[in-house]
């Protein structure tokens, strides 16, 4: 997957990590959650991505 330059995936990036260097560049931060065995902060509500938490258990909690 090409990933797009950050300047131009940044401003719909819903994360709020905003100092994580892979803040907008969605197939980095993929990747890199995927490799942790954690979802990326888009998938979460925008109360529970505050969080931090990525965690599969976090993210299924949302739905309770």
């Amino acid at each position: 997957m090409d990933c797009a330059h950050k300047e131009k995936k940044n401003q719909h990036c819903t994360c709020t990590y905003i100092s994580c260097e892979r803040h907008g560049m969605c197939c980095k931060c993929i990747t890199y959650h995927r490799s942790k065995n954690q979802m990326v902060g888009c998938y979460f509500t925008p109360e529970a991505e505050k969080s931090w938490d990525r965690s599969m258990g976090r993210f299924l909690a949302q739905f309770k």
